[in-house]
């Protein structure tokens, strides 16, 4: 590996710690971002006549730091931003001393600290997806932009103008407490999961599912597992990804068509996601994604479809519903109720729901009802409702599938 790519491999790594540590000292992650970027400028220049470090992550979050210091002291504010910053900006070691320089473990808090400022809810949602995937998961603008079927200029504009609406709402550099923190680590838990969700099952384009995409979020869960160990939510989250993670490669067939919960080969869930989710759940709580965790491994415990517990899934789709009630939940419920007391069951329930506005586009709607009127015998009503689905979905893969759906009928 030359030193270019050494350069590029560890930045790719490190870069949400080294930004997360000077912005800890600058107190504007646009900028932190900048300086890290002047590190990996530096490390491109030197590491090809000198070698990669020892430790080429600490080294560049020193560069980053000293950089930061220089900005600092550059502004006629600076003895005010020192006694704020105190002892911290003395203790940062010169970059040319390997051996010395600070442990790059002990920036978790500022790691904390990023990932609350970049989901902040003074950002819309789009943004703070952008800006934690650009901050946090360390993705380029291009990436990103491929990752969600936006163009490369959309997705910088949201991430330039993320860091502008932060430095001008002056939003703290801080991990919130109280009623603020809760608030907050709503928000965060918010993007982690519509960043899985997407990867997960894609709402438009050619693939059904974006792998890249639900690792980077599992990582992000992992990451804030570990460092808010008691946050019981936070571990449901991660419970909740490890489980949905461990069927990733049954989801889809040899030429990327869907494969339905019912038909998939469980001989290739990931056994290694499954007991990681399972040792996530003994820390969850009984909120939102804890309950959608417990749903989850209820399927994932299930050794062949027929052994699936529908009875316990219809009963927690009922718990999820008093605690975010939602027609998206209420037709998942009814998906359990069909399973666990038949289709007669749930068509009310389903029929119901087709007068929520909210519901009017969702082409999962009439693909439930499609699948229960198919159920009941009923296979021109089913046809016209797959026929519908069809219409109302973006991705290529979905539609394809319901309209084979449809001719089979």
């Amino acid at each position: 590996m030359s030193a270019a790519q050494a350069v590029e491999a560890v930045f790719r790594i490190e870069s949400a710690r080294i930004i997360a540590g000077v912005a800890r000292i600058v107190r504007d992650v646009g900028i932190a971002e900048e300086l890290a970027q002047d590190a990996l400028v530096a490390a491109l220049e030197q590491w090809p006549e000198s070698g990669v470090p020892d430790r080429p992550g600490a080294w560049l979050t020193a560069t980053a730091k000293h950089r930061a210091i220089d900005l600092v002291r550059r502004k006629e504010t600076y003895a005010r931003k020192l006694a704020e910053v105190g002892r911290a900006l003395e203790d940062v070691p010169p970059p040319a001393e390997p051996a010395e320089l600070a442990d790059p473990e002990d920036i978790d808090d500022d790691l904390l600290r990023l990932i609350f400022t970049a989901c902040h809810p003074v950002l819309a949602t789009e943004a703070r997806i952008a800006l934690t995937l650009r901050l946090v998961g360390g993705l380029t603008t291009q990436e990103i932009a491929r990752a969600f079927l936006a163009s490369e200029s959309t997705v910088a504009q949201r991430i330039v103008r993320a860091k502008r609406t932060l430095a001008t709402a002056g939003v703290p550099f801080e991990v919130p407490y109280g009623a603020d923190r809760e608030a907050r680590l709503e928000s965060v838990l918010e993007v982690i999961y519509l960043v899985f969700n997407e990867g997960y099952s894609a709402t438009a384009g050619e693939d059904l599912v974006r792998p890249a995409l639900c690792e980077d979020a599992l990582r992000l869960a992992r990451v804030l597992a570990g460092l808010m160990p008691e946050e019981p939510e936070v571990h449901g989250l991660a419970a909740l990804l490890e489980f949905q993670a461990s069927r990733m490669a049954a989801r889809t067939g040899p030429d990327g068509e869907p494969v339905l919960l019912a038909d998939q080969n469980r001989a290739r869930w990931n056994r290694l996601l499954i007991h990681r989710g399972i040792e996530a759940m003994r820390h969850a709580g009984s909120g939102p994604y804890s309950v959608q965790a417990a749903i989850a491994g209820c399927h994932a415990a299930a050794v062949r479809y027929e052994d699936t517990d529908w009875p316990t899934i219809a009963a927690l789709y009922g718990r999820l519903v008093t605690l975010v009630p939602s027609p998206v939940v209420e037709l998942n419920r009814a998906v359990a109720v069909s399973m666990a007391q038949g289709p007669e069951a749930a068509l009310p329930l389903v029929d119901a729901l087709g007068l929520e506005p909210a519901l009017r586009a969702y082409h999962l709607l009439p693909s439930v009802r499609g699948d229960l009127l198919e159920r009941l015998g009923r296979p021109a009503e089913a046809r016209a409702e797959f026929e519908r689905a069809a219409s109302l979905t973006r991705n290529e893969r979905e539609r394809t599938l319901l309209r084979r759906r449809a001719e089979r009928l």
